[in-house]
């Protein structure tokens, strides 16, 4: 086996020196490196061979350094380090992303049907049925790119994958996310995915697809899983409604069999445990619909007509929550704090008794693994709490924001799945003031985005159904 030169065979030492020490003597393989004198015939040419690949190895370890160090250069200047434009986009001529016309109406699309509560799945399987070109395809046909996934064979084979990670994918949204992906070292391949905190995000780089009411809605509903009901329909209020009681999501009840009218919501813990853990919270979801969008009409109003005093409502009541919330958060500071005290001189005091054999080997083992893991926590714990805190001391009132909402949506005249998430965090319905009586008035609370609850006193409604 003939080759120029070492660096050819390969530039891991402990590599290329095992081939040719060990594997190549014992399959018979006489190995030649023309440029390196390196003959394994001749013992005397391969004395100097483990400091070539040394050296070999070095140029790597320093390329792989500088390449690193021009990529972190230029991802915080904001370029883009990606060479392929993704679906939706396309270059220009400065190798700039611009939109591209036609797969950009599909990523807008793709939004839009996430939005009314269709999930990956479900989008991903009305275009199979359309026949829309896969991204893959897409860019091969038009612009000639292949990738190692092309398969021309199914040019219409979206996936759940696919959609979902369009729908989490900030450069939809005009911002540029560098430094997502590394490898441990430039011998280890195998990428490794950072979270958002430590990436570069540099925002406005290129003309967005997405508007960023259409990309909270869509990372909300995204939150929530939205499987479809036997009735192949989708509940618009899905993970919104929950019980007053145990916090959970509670579930809607349809059936063919049964009117609409008849539809409802029972609490998911009642369902499951039975009426020894919680109660049903019945309540139909037309009753439901009557009073979220009459309440919704109302709050808007409110901030239209009323906007000076709906801001300062919002402003004084937001600001005696968040000082309640930090105080709450103070005190479970404080505890982990002290508890982490606590174990230090414990940690200590038991060392001493295990040096001093008070307690045996295994003694200290078994209750330091105890101590030890609890302390493990705790770290975790407190950097998370101040974080917190720190976040909610920063909170900025939200309140222009949902003004400028309800002046864009003056005449409300149906709950769709888009709206309500664009305006309402969570609906929490109570237990009725009698429970079973058909006629007792039950307490629903509506919670918006950026403000909270809204009112004197919780909306309240007659709900006029039968009991579950």
């Amino acid at each position: 086996m003939t080759q120029e030169d070492l660096s050819r065979l390969g530039r891991n030492q402990l590599h290329t020196g095992l081939y040719i020490e060990e594997r190549f003597p014992m399959f018979g393989v006489r190995y030649i490196a023309i440029n390196d004198h390196v003959d394994t015939d001749s013992g005397e040419s391969n004395d100097l061979m483990p400091f070539k690949n040394l050296f070999n190895e070095w140029f790597v370890r320093d390329t792989s350094r500088k390449i690193r160090a021009v990529q972190r250069a230029k991802a915080e200047r904001g370029e883009r380090l990606g060479t392929r434009a993704p679906y939706g986009y396309m270059k220009d001529e400065q190798k700039k992303l611009v939109i591209d016309e036609e797969s950009g109406a599909v990523v807008r699309r793709i939004f839009s049907l996430c939005a009314a509560g269709n999930g990956p799945s479900r989008i991903a399987r009305m275009l199979k049925r359309e026949q829309v070109l896969c991204p893959t395809v897409y860019a091969y046909r038009k612009f000639g790119v292949s990738h190692t996934s092309l398969d021309l064979e199914k040019p219409y084979h979206w996936t759940s994958s696919t959609v979902a990670n369009m729908l989490e994918n900030e450069l939809y949204l005009g911002n540029t996310v560098n430094m997502k992906y590394s490898t441990r070292s430039y011998k280890d391949k195998h990428k490794m995915e950072h979270p958002r905190e430590e990436c570069l995000v540099i925002e406005g780089t290129h003309e967005p697809l997405v508007d960023r009411e259409t990309w909270d809605i869509v990372q909300r509903v995204r939150q929530n899983k939205r499987r479809l009901t036997k009735m192949e329909e989708q509940n618009k209020y899905s993970g919104l409604v929950v019980c007053a009681d145990c916090g959970r999501a509670m579930v809607l009840h349809r059936a063919h069999t049964m009117a609409a009218t008849y539809n409802h919501f029972t609490c998911r813990t009642y369902k499951k445990d039975g009426i020894e853990v919680c109660t049903a919270h019945y309540i139909r979801e037309c009753i439901l619909d009557e009073v979220v969008l009459e309440d919704l009409r109302r709050v808007t109003a409110q901030a239209r007509e009323h906007t000076r005093e709906f801001a300062e409502y919002i402003s004084g009541r937001q600001s005696a929550e968040v000082r309640r919330d930090i105080r709450s958060r103070e005190k479970e500071l404080a505890a982990l704090t002290k508890r982490a005290g606590e174990l230090d001189a414990i940690f200590r005091r038991l060392y001493e008794d295990s040096v001093l054999g008070r307690v045996t080997a295994e003694q200290f083992q078994t209750l330091s693994a105890g101590y030890t893991e609890e302390m493990s926590l705790i770290k975790e714990k407190i950097p998370a709490q101040v974080a917190t805190i720190q976040a909610l001391q920063e909170k900025v009132c939200g309140t222009d924001h949902f003004i400028a909402l309800a002046k864009r949506y003056t005449d409300i005249q149906e709950l769709t799945p888009e709206l309500l998430r664009l305006f309402i965090r969570k609906i929490v319905v109570h237990e009725k003031d009698m429970k079973w009586s058909k006629h007792a008035r039950q307490t629903v609370e509506i919670h918006y985005n950026d403000i909270g609850y809204v009112g004197a006193a919780p909306e309240e409604a007659q709900n006029m159904a039968e009991p579950a």
